[in-house]
């Protein structure tokens, strides 16, 4: 992996420090446009330190609006939040995720049973379909891990509705590539481009966007000239927000690190910290190469500074596995497994199902969610503008000058 992308919370943070000029008027000026690989001018490129929280959210809004204020700062905390509000509209819609996971399946077995499906699945995912910018972009993301956002939006459109091939699939390819690929934010993005997400609503790719806003890179034909959104049984109505541990009972506990939050020294209180334990990621074995060692660099980081802050070594768990925490709350000698919220996805399914094991045995998970999270996601109940007209007040209340 290049220095472009150290997985670090040091590379992070000078990331951030070194785009902060740029996170006003600039970046809305120049945001839509993906000049290519290496050539990104507008963008920050933060998404995969934010995906595991090396960098946090509202660091990266603090940023922006200390250095340009909340008029100038508008463009750039919105696209910052866009993540917030998608894991929190996700939160207390989890059967969205389920549904996702079986439809995707299903279409894997049509794959295995169909040749010509296969077939046009293999040239997408490898840029051999002949159109232009597409199997450019297909390309990068192998390569790479990451994508311009409107070049995502640009692939999804065209792998929808050009090449008419199922969209949980192409989901998958990018869930399993991108280095910040996160179930809520890759889902239903590709839902909100299939027209699922906001009923009716699509979004076409047409050639004319493609050059303008690739800098005359590209400009695809034989594009659909039309997207019909696809269609669904209806979404089971939002649950309430899952309640979280507000605090952490008194005493020892073990420190559970996931790869859905890599700065828990951030997080997790003045408490007694008897342990440390970090588990990978649930699937991840399945992630492109380029994801997989951004992830695992992540993951040496957190271990490195969770050593240095807590000064014991942490042990590695090869999964979540029941067994293995309680094993490690057992060395501790604690009773107790505190870890960070774990939103809707792989590490919250392998959590819920080690709970109860846990909980046989006498130890208790708590699970601590970030105060971001905890102003943030309760205002995910409709669309998104609604949602950013009211997210001013709330980051006030953080103390952002928003």
């Amino acid at each position: 992996m290049s220095d472009l992308w150290t997985s670090t919370r040091d590379a992070g943070l000078e990331r951030m420090a070194a785009f902060q000029p740029r996170m006003g008027r600039a970046y809305a000026a120049g945001r839509n446009t993906d000049f290519g690989p290496g050539r990104q001018k507008a963008v920050s490129q933060l998404s995969p330190w934010v995906r595991r929280r090396l960098v946090t959210e509202e660091e990266l809004a603090r940023a922006a609006l200390e250095a340009h204020g909340p008029r100038a700062a508008e463009k750039f905390v919105q696209e910052v939040i866009w993540r917030t509000y998608w894991k929190g509209w996700l939160e207390t819609r989890p059967e969205v995720w389920t549904r996702y996971q079986a439809e995707r399946d299903a279409a894997l077995e049509a794959v295995e049973a169909n040749a010509g499906l296969r077939t046009a699945l293999t040239q997408a995912i490898e840029g051999r379909t002949g159109i232009e910018g597409f199997d450019d972009w297909a390309r990068e993301l192998v390569e790479t891990g990451w994508l311009h956002n409107h070049a995502r939006m640009w692939f999804a459109s065209i792998w929808i509705f050009t090449l008419r091939l199922p969209w949980t699939l192409g989901a998958d390819v990018f869930l399993r590539h991108l280095m910040d690929g996160d179930p809520a934010s890759n889902t239903l993005s590709w839902r909100w481009v299939a027209g699922l997400q906001t009923q009716g609503k699509t979004y076409l790719a047409t050639a004319s966007n493609i050059e303008q806003f690739t800098d005359g890179r590209f400009r695809p034909s034989g594009l659909a000239r039309a997207a019909e959104p696809l269609s669904e049984a209806p979404v089971p109505a939002a649950r309430p927000l899952p309640v979280a541990a507000g605090d952490v009972p008194d005493g020892p506990h073990l420190l559970l690190i996931t790869a859905e939050d890599l700065s828990p020294e951030s997080l997790i209180g003045p408490w007694e910290v008897a342990g440390v334990v970090q588990a990978s990621e649930p699937g991840a074995e399945g992630s492109g190469e380029t994801a997989r060692s951004f992830l695992d660099g992540a993951l040496d980081d957190a271990a490195a500074r969770a050593e240095a802050r807590y000064r014991q070594p942490v042990q590695r768990l090869a999964g979540l596995e029941p067994e293995g925490l309680i094993a490690a709350a057992t060395t501790a000698g604690v009773r107790t497994i505190v870890t960070a919220w774990a939103p809707v996805g792989p590490t919250a399914e392998a959590l819920a199902r080690a709970r109860p094991v846990l909980a046989a045995e006498g130890i208790a998970l708590v699970q601590v969610r970030r105060r971001w999270d905890e102003a943030l996601w309760p205002l995910a109940t409709k669309g998104f503008f609604p949602f950013k007209e009211k997210a001013p007040a709330v980051l006030r209340t953080l103390g952002l000058p928003a």
